[in-house]
């Protein structure tokens, strides 16, 4: 029920904290780009060259942009709060990026601050504005300080600059509590991928030469926050929203987690914790955290990498039981994949080489969507992991989306 793709350059391991792209990959992304028939713009438009220094720090410090004040003043959900354009990222091909600052609704349904970044194509817009890919990113940490945007190469800027080198303008929201002074719900597909949404009009409301149709594209974590957004416009309706591509990470949160309990990615349930905590606050993170991983957990919400902090082994992270806590179950059921039909197509890719969630797990995911009669094209990658996948399905991904803004009718190959 799938289609396997061919690699074809060897895969290449990437940091979340260090994503500099050597440069045959990004001569392999060319290649793809020119397979998928995109054309790409001339780039002797736009304004002059913004200055770079190439020793400051990667990370940005938090600034006055980021802060809210408390109570925060009300707004709607997706109501621009402030824009200013930035000029501190190292990408790698030219785009006018900008960060904005806008209102979400949390868990609860409480309304929220949520940071995020702009990056729009350098010339004159196209008839109509330029046409939109959301980002959902990849996991970053639960701390403030590891906002994408604070990053100087925006976690995947080169890709994401690539995307606007070709006439895409990119909205990336950081998700509430990263970058923002709220909780950080971790993991929770459901409002990050809310939080997405509603990055999209206060783009727009920001940056006019935005359009109005939009697709979603997302990466490991992000992967299933694509989905998610999914299913969400499923429910509040949006006739321009066009589809979502998923890549190298949808699997079902209990059976992901539970694997990671055994695994090298056993510092992930702490940040799960985290997450179940934001949405649950009466959640008791000690009744499924040893109390000798209490520093860890209590670390992470100052730090982005836990390899940084107090050090556990697998067997001392958790207590016996822990997947049968009331609210990690809640947690598993809010999160669960196919839970209701998407709107709109869905292309989710998967490398067969993937060790943090294996295309075994994908492929159930996938079915789950398909049951409930969602149009789904699974593409599977031999050989290679999430990082490899990234670079070797562009031309896949370029040609499905590109289909998508063409109006073209969406493959799928569901039973």
């Amino acid at each position: 029920m799938y289609i396997q793709r061919m690699r074809t350059f060897p895969p290449r391991r990437v940091s979340n904290l260090d994503f500099s792209w050597s440069g045959i990959f990004l001569t392999a992304l060319w290649t793809a780009v020119s397979l998928a028939g995109v054309a790409v713009p001339a780039q002797d438009q736009g304004p002059p060259p913004r200055p770079k220094s190439h020793h400051a720090p990667l990370m940005l410090p938090l600034g006055q942009f980021y802060e809210t004040p408390d109570p925060l003043p009300a707004g709607k959900p997706g109501e621009l709060i402030r824009a200013e354009q930035a000029y501190e990222y190292h990408l790698s091909y030219e785009a006018s990026t900008f960060r904005i600052l806008y209102h979400s609704l949390s868990a609860q349904g409480k309304d929220v601050a949520v940071s995020g970044v702009v990056l729009v194509p350098d010339g004159a817009p196209p008839a109509g504005g330029w046409p939109v890919i959301a980002w959902a990113h990849d996991f970053t940490g639960s701390a403030r300080q590891c906002a994408p945007s604070l990053l100087k190469n925006l976690n995947e800027g080169p890709l994401l600059s690539m995307y606007a080198s070709l006439g895409y303008a990119v909205v990336a929201s950081d998700y509430a509590g990263l970058g923002t002074n709220f909780p950080h719900a971790a993991f929770d597909t459901r409002s990050n991928a809310m939080d997405l949404i509603f990055a999209i009009p206060a783009a727009r409301a920001a940056l006019r030469q935005l359009g109005q149709k939009w697709v979603v594209a997302g990466y490991s974590q992000g992967a299933s926050v694509a989905v998610g957004v999914a299913e969400a416009v499923g429910e509040i309706g949006d006739p321009d929203y066009l589809g979502a591509v998923s890549i190298a990470g949808v699997a079902e949160p209990k059976e992901m987690f539970e694997r990671f309990a055994n695994r090298p990615e056993h510092s992930m349930l702490v940040f799960l914790a985290q997450g179940v905590k934001t949405v649950y606050p009466a959640f008791r993170i000690e009744e499924i955290l040893a109390e000798k991983v209490i520093p860890l957990y209590q670390y992470l919400s100052h730090d982005c990498e836990a390899g940084s902090g107090p050090q556990v082994s697998p067997n001392e992270m958790l207590k016996p039981g822990w997947e049968k806590n009331l609210d990690i179950r809640n947690f598993w059921e809010r999160n669960r994949l196919g839970g209701r039909p998407a709107h709109s197509p869905l292309l989710v890719i998967s490398g067969e080489a993937e060790t943090a969630v294996p295309a075994a797990l994908t492929a159930r995911a996938v079915d789950q969507l398909c049951q409930q009669k969602d149009r789904v094209l699974f593409v599977k990658y031999p050989g290679l992991d999430s990082s490899g996948v990234l670079g070797n399905s562009m031309s896949e991904q370029l040609s499905w989306i590109k289909a998508r803004f063409s109006g073209l009718p969406a493959p799928s190959n569901c039973p």
